[in-house]
């Protein structure tokens, strides 16, 4: 709602092509100055920002051509990290607690499951995708909840589901070596504030122990994390070696203020003994 209406608002004053050129200047400046070149391959199509041109580069290094992914947090439908894999020939299934914008009950490319995603039904929502798609793997997981995305992904690890690629939202705001993850609440329900999901470090230490490696944050807004099987690190060559220089700090555009509400949860969670 609040992009809609600065967006009506710059349309009115003449304004949209200039922010966004402003915009997109800022993108680029952050993707050249960043110690990961690898971050320079991000380009949008109908991610968020600039996750579709990584996603492009990683399944292309890995050599995936029709693939299978599977998205968990996609809002409408309409701005997600897997959309525009089908305009390469993958299939895949989406699940959400909203409805999405519009129908795919006439295709058996792409299916979609509304449900509340939990512990104990994310599992199953995995099986019963790779049922509809008649497919034996996954290749790409995305996980977006903006909450319990850290038990999300380590659940499906824990059960044998091992794509060759997690995206995830990290909550940015806690810099390496910081370790920061929300308490486990199958009711949670995100209320702007900072009080969400984890931090990239315990991402980091969590898919270590399933051998995983950090490839790359989007650095447009240090939002999402690309993490892939250690079998495939070599084809990363320009990854540094230290999640410090890995690491992409916070830039939400939220236009009047930086960064999330304050959370009494968050201080809460940070004191706890």
């Amino acid at each position: 709602m609040i992009r809609k209406f600065f967006r009506k608002v710059k349309e009115g004053l003449g304004l949209r092509g200039y922010f966004d050129n402003e915009l997109a200047v800022l993108i680029r400046k952050r993707q050249y100055e960043h110690p990961n070149r690898f971050v320079r391959y991000g380009k949008h199509c109908f991610s968020q920002t600039d996750e579709d041109g990584l996603t492009l580069e990683i399944i292309k290094r890995i050599g995936i051509s029709d693939g299978i992914f599977a998205e968990f947090g996609i809002g409408d439908g309409t701005e997600n990290n897997t959309l525009f894999l089908l305009s390469l020939n993958w299939k895949g299934f989406w699940s959400d607690g909203d409805d999405i914008a519009f129908d795919v009950s006439k295709t058996n490319r792409v299916f979609f499951y509304k449900e509340w995603i939990t512990q104990e039904n994310i599992c199953s929502l995995m099986d019963r995708g790779k049922s509809d798609l008649g497919a034996d793997d996954v290749d790409l997981i995305s996980v977006d909840l903006d909450g319990n995305d850290l038990y999300f992904c380590e659940e499906l690890l824990k059960n044998g589901f091992r794509p060759s690629v997690f995206i995830v939202e990290y909550n940015a705001k806690f810099p390496p070596p910081i370790k920061f993850c929300i308490d486990y609440n199958p009711s949670h329900l995100w209320d702007d504030t900072d009080y969400m999901g984890a931090s990239l470090q315990s991402f980091y230490n969590m898919f270590d122990k399933y051998d995983y490696s950090l490839i790359c944050c989007n650095a447009a807004t240090g939002s999402n994390a690309f993490f892939v099987k250690n079998i495939y690190l070599d084809l990363f060559p320009e990854t540094p070696d230290n999640i410090e220089d890995i690491y992409v700090d916070c830039q939400y555009n939220l236009f009047d203020k930086y960064g999330h509400n304050k959370s009494l949860k968050t201080i809460e969670l940070l004191i706890r003994e």
